[in-house]
């Protein structure tokens, strides 16, 4: 019975028992079966690669992003240290030219009489002209106009270390903090879109306390950087850096921080 089933002719072998087996219909026939198999398996094989190719990529994403954000967080907290004081220099001593310049008092001779050869005629305006010469005054005012300027120079210097750095409100870092997250309105854009992220922000602080010069250093995405510096530009006064005792311009950097709840 075993040898009678072995021996059955297949039903290609029945199609094409009277026929030519050689023209090639019959090894296609043959081969048939195989095809569809490996077209079965490529076609599963493709399939899988698209579903599960997403889902590869959505995971390294993931991965870079929270790898972008350690890295963003610790310079944040390299920021959020206190910056160490520099003393600064001292006063470089008076110029020699200075100490010269001081007139040393002589005490005037009181003689009883006075010679007849000793008389002088006195001095006409030209001959005052002539002799009088304004050289000190001159000096002076040079003196003057270079403190001036000197002046004008420190005024418009942009510190970034001084001896007393800037405050807002009781000096404490988180008061300004609070202040920014009570007045920052989450952009609708960015929210829809679910974007968030820390942008960091750079000011100078007047000697009078008012913000100027607000700009972006590091942003995340244009509505969140302009949000950024509307906050900050809308800042109540602070209180001002120092330097020898001194209101100067004082550059700060401060993150904020943009989180969809």
């Amino acid at each position: 019975m075993e040898k009678d089933l072995k021996k059955a002719p297949s039903l290609d072998d029945l199609v094409f028992e009277n026929r030519n087996k050689e023209y090639g219909a019959y090894k296609i026939r043959k081969k048939y079966n195989r095809t569809v198999l490996w077209a079965m398996l490529v076609g599963v094989i493709i399939i899988s690669t698209a579903v599960v190719a997403p889902y590869v990529m959505a995971t390294v994403n993931q991965n870079r992003i929270r790898k972008e954000e350690k890295v963003v967080q610790a310079q944040m907290e390299n920021l959020d240290q206190p910056q160490e004081q520099i003393a600064p220099p001292p006063p470089p001593p008076p110029p020699a030219e200075e100490q010269q310049a001081q007139v040393k008092y002589v005490a005037p001779v009181i003689v009883d009489s006075v010679k007849n050869e000793d008389k002088t005629d006195l001095a006409t305006m030209d001959d005052a002209k002539e002799t009088v010469q304004d050289e000190a005054v001159v000096e002076v005012v040079e003196e003057v106009k270079e403190e001036v300027q000197e002046e004008v120079k420190e005024e418009e210097q942009v510190f970034m270390v001084v001896e007393e750095m800037p405050s807002f409100g009781s000096g404490d870092a988180n008061d300004f903090r609070s202040w920014v997250a009570q007045n920052m309105k989450y952009p609708e854009v960015a929210a829809e879109n679910g974007i968030q992220g820390r942008v960091f922000v750079q000011f100078v602080v007047e000697p009078d306390g008012s913000i100027s010069n607000v700009r972006v250093v590091r942003g995340v995405d244009p509505s969140l950087d302009k949000e950024a510096i509307r906050v900050v530009q809308n800042s109540p006064k602070w209180n001002p850096g120092k330097q020898r005792g001194k209101p100067v311009r004082v550059s700060y950097t401060f993150p904020i921080t943009f989180v969809l709840q």
